[in-house]
């Protein structure tokens, strides 16, 4: 009897010791790729949908490894460094701004891309719709200008007497704020005159055209060439002493008067949780793409006593966060 079990035996154990050394392969550890405007010393927006990734359970070097490309600030870095991400075959791609998003699309079209922040998606063609992106696209959208015409009334209550405002605003970025600010202006009684600023160096110009047109106050649309010289344009306004209005809290951390946009961490922490439902297996074009839902009113009243106005209490109490 012990005679017929041995090979039997033997035999049992040749077929189950492959289907045990098979279940014990170490599952594949996914590798998310990020491509980043800026440079590693930051701060940058997508180091909260890091955070906001961690919050979720996934630890960097632990269940997945982060793949990071710094462009240092030079766009024309953008496109080799996610042609890099595309060749390491990483399983995702974050980015955060239209310039850096684009660029991720046009390098792959398969690889799943959750964007922190765009201009309107659909605008510019990187999803569908909103509701159903379809292709490897989705994430957080800012849609600045739903919101611009909002920054144009508070301004207005701060300022009651301005009916003349210059608009900065680069048009080679894709979005409506201006046009939304001219249906602003006409209902609150306000002219609205274009300023353009295609590059850096036209904002000498740009100033110049500002200061002769005898404009009661400054509104600057977002965009990446804007928000890179926010300290420069808030110095001017202040010299010329000028009301100023924008998007991010930057701006008003830098001497502008008032911001009033999305909270970014919030929106980062949304494309983490996109980031996160792709990583179980979502299909980036059935996640809808989300709208911010947060938004933040930043006062600087500082800047407000330079320029010798007085905030309302009723803004000011209004604001999330007063600059002192």
């Amino acid at each position: 009897m012990l005679k017929i079990l041995g090979p039997i035996a033997t035999l049992v154990f040749v077929l189950v010791a492959p289907l045990s050394a098979d279940a014990q392969q170490p599952k594949k550890v996914p590798r998310v790729g990020i491509l980043v405007y800026g440079n590693p010393l930051g701060p940058n927006p997508e180091d909260s949908v890091v955070q906001g990734l961690r919050e979720l359970g996934w630890i960097d070097g632990q269940n997945f490894v982060l793949v990071p490309r710094y462009a240092g600030g030079r766009p024309e870095r953008l496109a080799d460094l996610a042609a890099e991400l595309v060749r390491s075959r990483v399983d995702l791609i974050v980015s955060v701004g239209t310039d850096v998003v684009r660029v991720a699309r046009k390098a792959t079209d398969t690889i799943p891309i959750v964007m922190g922040a765009s201009e309107d998606p659909v605008e510019i063609g990187l999803v569908a719709s909103l509701a159903r992106p379809g292709g490897n696209v989705t994430g957080v959208t800012f849609i600045s200008s739903e919101v611009s015409g909002k920054r144009l009334e508070l301004l207005k209550e701060a300022v009651p007497g301005i009916s003349r405002v210059a608009v900065l605003w680069n048009p080679t970025h894709v979005d409506l704020d201006f046009r939304e600010l001219q249906v602003a202006g006409r209902a609150l009684g306000v002219e609205v005159h274009s300023v353009e600023v295609r590059s850096p160096e036209e904002l000498d110009g740009a100033f110049r055209a500002v200061a002769s047109g005898r404009a009661d106050a400054l509104v600057v649309v977002p965009s990446r060439l804007l928000n890179l010289n926010a300290k420069r344009i808030a110095d001017f306004a202040l010299e010329r002493r000028l009301p100023a209005v924008s998007m991010w809290s930057s701006f008003a951390e830098a001497g502008g008067l008032m911001t009033y946009g999305p909270n970014i961490p919030a929106m980062m922490r949304r494309a983490a949780t996109h980031a996160d439902k792709i990583l179980k297996g979502a299909r980036p074009g059935d996640l809808p793409v989300e709208r911010p839902t947060r938004f933040d009113l930043v006062i600087n009243l500082k800047t407000a006593n330079a320029l010798g106005l007085t905030i309302p209490q009723s803004l000011l109490l209004r604001a999330d966060r007063v600059i002192q």
